[in-house]
């Protein structure tokens, strides 16, 4: 009951806005309504979340192990030990997402809670059991659970032989998948394989600026990718082969893709490429077949002139590009921001930049929240969605993530303002261009860790005092807001802080 009361003084808050200021066009009824067959969740994922790091047999993930390790790599020094503390608080956070209204909520299942020692030849039972009740009460309170079943964090053990970068990673996942699918395939009807692979990749493999904190001869990050490919392929005939016909499930995977806007010495051209060593690294070898040609051929191009003998790109054979090819029910998309981008082949601004000859600019008028990378660009947006419909034949696209970050305000009028300019942006391409957008997710439901940024950037739509022992959580302006737009169907309008005051 608490939780419905500071929702409502949040909507009130809202309707009393609209009613006192109704010649501004910020309170103006948004005519943007959602097709019927729209759905809108919310997401999280099991590190930035859970917290119970060594609760019962658990073993130490790679994230347990970088934060632990590196403190000073994250922004305030902290850590997911606790996190939200979502792992005792579950119901909890149920509660809030009925009283949202949402049709789904996706989570991560953490494969060190589920195989403490990596593999599946020793499987948690608690860990096991934990997901079955999440899954099951979301189930009992009218919520589809969406399951990801890797979001950038496995069992350290795994890492000390390699990680991704080890081809029998394809197999070690294979094995975790399966057990996922025997356990919670029969309450499931949505899992994705692998959450964002050009960024764990990227930053993972490539930088130490994530865990695992390797950087490898400018190819760690190539070799990730190669392996995740073969992964997700793998896990999805695995699906397809064994489980479909009885779970009568859907499964794919989910690339974080950049917008792109004009501007000085963006060309098609530009455009193009910056798209192709972004979004078609990862969904090119799906929907298409193969890498992007104009990454094979300019990687492996720059990889003579550096001396090598091959291609920093590993090749897939002509077996596995027909064996990954076609494995996605759905395009799953995360998209945050946008760029301007350039030809620049003369700054050595790192490996990707310097294999893409693209420099991703932006313009300093740009808005942003606490996160620096991510810019306000509504329109770049658009123009993904639009790249999408005809690079790959207007695929279902899923917005599996879109959101955020501020530093913890509860009356979050800039996050409100985001979400109904890119919303604006996803429904005009749906309803004027074609664009086949059935799914759209909040980031995230909880204020909750932020990689490497720790606390300081903070995405929910529900707040959590990361200072109180119990992580209470408490309503944000937002909370109210969705609370409107989901059960209306129908964008609403934005509140500003001068017209509450």
């Amino acid at each position: 009951m608490e939780h419905y009361i500071s929702i409502m003084k949040h909507t009130w808050k809202i309707v009393i806005c609209c009613i006192i200021f109704t010649g501004l066009k910020e309170c103006q009824a948004a005519n943007l309504s959602f097709p019927g067959n729209f759905t809108i969740g919310v997401a999280t994922s099991s590190y930035q979340i859970e917290g119970a790091w060594n609760v019962s047999d658990k073993a130490e993930s790679i994230w347990d192990w970088y934060t632990h390790s590196y403190p000073e790599n994250i922004a305030d020094e902290s850590n997911g030990d606790i996190a939200c503390d979502s792992y005792h608080k579950y119901e909890e956070d149920i509660q809030w997402l009925k009283e949202l209204g949402v049709d789904f909520y996706r989570f991560s299942v953490s494969w060190a809670r589920i195989l403490p020692n990596g593999f599946a030849n020793e499987v948690s039972e608690d860990g096991l059991q934990y997901y079955k009740n999440l899954t099951q009460a979301l189930i009992d309170n009218g919520i589809e659970p969406v399951v990801t079943i890797y979001h950038w964090e496995h069992p350290k053990i795994l890492e000390d032989l390699g990680g991704w970068t080890n081809e029998l990673m394809v197999t070690w996942y294979a094995d975790y998948a399966r057990v996922i699918f025997e356990e919670l395939g029969p309450l499931v009807k949505t899992f994705v394989t692998i959450n964002e692979p050009e960024s764990y990749c990227a930053v993972g493999y490539n930088t130490t600026y994530f865990a695992p904190g390797k950087e490898l001869e400018n190819m760690g990050h190539y070799i990730c990718m190669h392996n995740s490919l073969k992964a997700h392929a793998t896990v999805y005939h695995m699906y397809d082969d064994e489980y479909r016909s009885t779970q009568n499930g859907q499964i794919g995977i989910v690339a974080q893709c950049y917008g792109w806007v004009a501007g000085d010495n963006v060309t098609d051209d530009s455009i193009e490429r910056y798209f192709q060593f972004n979004c078609g690294w990862v969904m090119h070898p799906i929907f298409v077949g193969d890498y992007p040609e104009i990454m094979k051929t300019r990687i492996a191009n720059i990889s003579a002139l550096q001396g090598y003998p091959f291609s920093r790109l590993p090749e897939f054979s002509d077996d596995w590009i027909e064996y990954i090819n076609g494995t996605a029910d759905f395009f799953g998309l995360n998209h945050y921001t946008s760029r301007m981008p350039v030809f620049d082949s003369n700054e050595d601004l790192g490996i990707y930049t310097i294999d893409s000859g693209i420099i991703a600019s932006i313009n300093e008028s740009w808005s942003l929240g606490s996160a620096a990378w991510l810019h306000v660009v509504p329109a770049g947006f658009g123009n993904l969605l639009r790249m999408i419909r005809d690079q790959y034949n207007n695929p279902p696209v899923w917005v599996l993530e879109n959101g955020y970050p501020d530093t913890g305000e509860s009356d979050d009028y800039s996050r409100i303002s985001y979400y109904y300019e890119y919303i604006t942006e996803l429904l005009t391409a749906f309803q004027d261009d074609g664009c086949n957008v059935v799914r759209y997710t909040i980031w995230s439901l909880l204020d909750e860790f932020e990689w490497t940024a720790g606390y300081t950037q903070l995405f929910g739509i529900v707040g959590v005092d990361f200072d109180s022992s119990d992580r209470t959580r408490s309503a944000k302006l937002s909370t109210a807001w969705w609370q409107e737009v989901i059960s209306t169907r129908t964008l609403q309008s934005v509140p500003t802080a001068n017209s509450t005051r």
